[in-house]
């Protein structure tokens, strides 16, 4: 049990890694009002990821459990392409690094692990570029504390529809969560800290 555990912890840290090394490209162009068009790709997003997230929790027990990563992974695509989508609409497309896809994708579980990753100054924000080494480490704390969060996700799976409905939900609300870091984030002039060789 303890080996299984281990296992979808490293898929899970697997995955987030590839999350942010792999930054989607955006069809989105700068517009002249960003949180107008930012607030239609959130909303188009979280309706995506309920519906990704609600049908993977329909199949009943084990079943029902060997959907979760690939619920995770669903939505955490989706929750990408919107983050890649809404730097675009702001005109911060050359500007959207692993670091900022992995803070709009994740502060809102553990904030602490980006205290040192973006920094708000006044009307800016300060990102300090990480190295391969510390953005292992990154994912592999994000992982733990997600795993919390299989562990629910999980239990959800034993009352099918009701389950489906919860899951759901959260996949909306937490879309949007994730807009709402990607707006915060660039609606801000960026200053990008190089890391030190």
């Amino acid at each position: 049990m303890a080996k299984s555990s281990a296992d979808e912890l490293g898929k899970v840290q697997s995955a987030i890694m590839d999350l942010v090394v792999a930054i989607p490209e955006s069809a989105e162009q700068p517009v002249e009002l960003p949180a107008v068009r930012a607030h239609a790709i959130a909303r188009a997003a979280a309706r995506q990821t309920s519906l990704i997230a609600a049908s993977m929790a329909l199949p009943p027990g084990i079943l029902g459990w060997l959907t979760v990563l690939p619920e995770l992974l669903g939505v955490w695509k989706v929750q990408a392409q919107m983050v890649a989508d809404i730097s675009a609409v702001y005109g911060k497309k050359k500007e959207l690094g692993r670091e900022q896809m992995l803070y709009c994708l994740f502060k809102h579980v553990a904030a602490q692990l980006f205290r040192d990753v973006i920094v708000r100054v006044g009307e800016r924000a300060v990102v300090q570029q990480t190295t391969y080494k510390m953005l292992q480490s990154i994912t592999q704390q994000l992982g733990l504390a997600l795993s919390k969060t299989l562990l629910k996700r999980s239990a959800s799976r034993f009352v099918p529809f009701l389950g489906a409905a919860t899951v759901g939900a959260y996949a909306y609300f937490d879309t949007l969560q994730v807009a709402k870091n990607a707006t915060e984030l660039f609606e801000r002039a960026t200053v990008i800290d190089e890391i030190k060789r």
